[in-house]
């Protein structure tokens, strides 16, 4: 342990933190009447996979379903399914953005239901499993190349933070621009009201002889 430097450490974490969170069991609670959804805000050029299922507590002879929308951020529909219990989506993002899983209960069942939903993003939602079987990996060769994969996709999102900071940045310099510009010329429009203000006053006052 004492060989291991302080960056491989901070490396390690950085990739665990990184791991849960790209792998999470949702669990939310759906009213008789209207709708719950959940958003993840996901780059581009990312594998998401999604099973869910409705949880209830009754007979079974009146059990809830419920009907399922994924829409990317542009509003595009993604998966859409009806009079489900149960159900999968899988897609590869195309755009940068908020998509958004949407949930509502589509029979006439009195009393709410819970929904679990089990999101995995990016090497998350990898079959490992394929892969070692495909490549003839295991042990410790098969968690290299998933550190690998996790370095990698890492490395992708801070290049894709870093676009959208140069971005956001862009824009606020391009606000902070307009801004300037209006100032100075709201600046100039009130010394020209003040000047015709004053000449308009200057006249007035010569033609009643005051000055």
């Amino acid at each position: 342990m004492a060989g291991v430097s302080r960056s491989s450490v901070a490396a390690a974490v950085l990739i665990a933190v990184w791991l849960l969170e790209s792998a999470a069991a949702v669990w939310i609670d759906l009213p008789e009447k209207g709708t719950k959804c959940v958003s993840e805000e996901i780059q581009p050029n990312v594998v998401v996979l999604a099973d869910y299922a409705i949880m209830f507590e009754g007979n079974a002879y009146n059990h809830p379903t419920m009907a399922v929308k994924v829409t990317s951020p542009y509003g595009n529909t993604l998966h859409h399914k009806e009079n489900a219990t149960v159900g999968q989506f899988a897609f590869t993002t195309s755009e940068a953005g908020n998509y958004l899983a949407c949930f509502w209960i589509d029979n006439e069942v009195k009393g709410g239901a819970n929904v679990n939903i089990d999101w995995k993003i990016g090497i998350a939602a990898k079959d490992w499993d394929s892969v070692a079987r495909k490549e003839k990996i295991e042990g410790v060769e098969l968690e290299l190349r998933k550190l690998e994969a996790a370095v990698e996709a890492i490395h992708n999102n801070l290049l894709y933070l870093k676009a959208r900071e140069a971005e956001m940045r862009e824009v606020s310099e391009k606000t902070n621009a307009r801004v300037a510009w209006f100032s100075i010329m709201s600046l100039g429009v009130c010394i020209a009201v003040s000047v015709l203000q004053s000449w308009h006053l200057q006249g007035y006052f010569r033609k009643k002889k005051l000055i």
